[in-house]
């Protein structure tokens, strides 16, 4: 796109209702020194503290309280930080957008591979779920370029609603930690199960989609 300013944001996710007037809300009371860099530098700890909770849950699983603290740090600073820029009429489209979705990938790699540095995943499957969530980033971002159209989210769910999903999931983990820890066919634990199904679905996803999307513009000799 020659102008990424002028591109349709479609982000339909399923508490969307919720989170859109609680980051208005927040942005309106934010104080002058928190700016969108501040923020977006926020979000970046908190991926780092998402990265070595999970690390030290080998130690003991409470860190995972840790790991939550951090989700929920990470969506103020990553999910506020574009909403105070539109707040407060200082939009840089361009820079915004490249920086935002670097950070993105970034706080994506040390979500992953940290659960993968967790007793709860192989590093393996951790490895090829992130390749599935990075292939599916890339289908997001190509669309916009070629079509103007910004789909943050797949079906109706979206960033926010995976890390309320994650957080649950390490609730879960902490209360039922033995069943986590199992082995449940041929040495796999329940997650690297769960892990080689979801990598192998964005896979599928991805293919499904990118072909798609190219009959369609072929079709229509774009």
């Amino acid at each position: 796109m020659a102008d990424i300013a002028k591109h349709k944001r479609e982000h339909d996710m399923l508490i969307g209702f919720l989170e859109r007037p609680a980051l208005q809300w927040l942005a309106a009371r934010m104080p002058a020194w928190v700016t969108p860099d501040v923020l977006t530098g926020i979000g970046v700890a908190a991926s780092m503290m998402i990265f070595v909770g999970y690390w030290l849950t080998n130690r003991s699983p409470w860190w995972l309280l840790f790991v939550n603290l951090g989700f929920v740090i990470n969506w103020f600073g990553d999910s506020l930080d574009g909403t105070l820029a539109r707040y407060r009429k200082i939009e840089r489209p361009k820079f915004g957008f490249y920086i935002d979705h670097t950070v993105d990938a970034v706080a994506e790699f040390l979500t992953i591979i940290g659960i993968g540095m967790s007793p709860y995943l192989r590093l393996d499957v951790a490895a090829f779920a992130l390749i599935g969530y990075l292939l599916m980033s890339v289908h997001v971002y190509i669309r916009t370029a070629v079509e103007g159209v910004f789909k943050i989210s797949y079906g109706r769910f979206g960033p926010t609603e995976m890390r309320v999903i994650i957080m649950l999931v390490n609730t879960a983990i902490l209360v039922f930690e033995p069943f986590f820890l199992r082995e449940v066919v041929s040495g796999l634990k329940p997650f690297d199960v769960v892990g080689i199904v979801l990598a192998a679905a964005m896979g599928a996803v991805f293919l499904g989609a990118s072909w798609v999307h190219a009959v369609r513009l072929a079709k229509e000799g774009k």
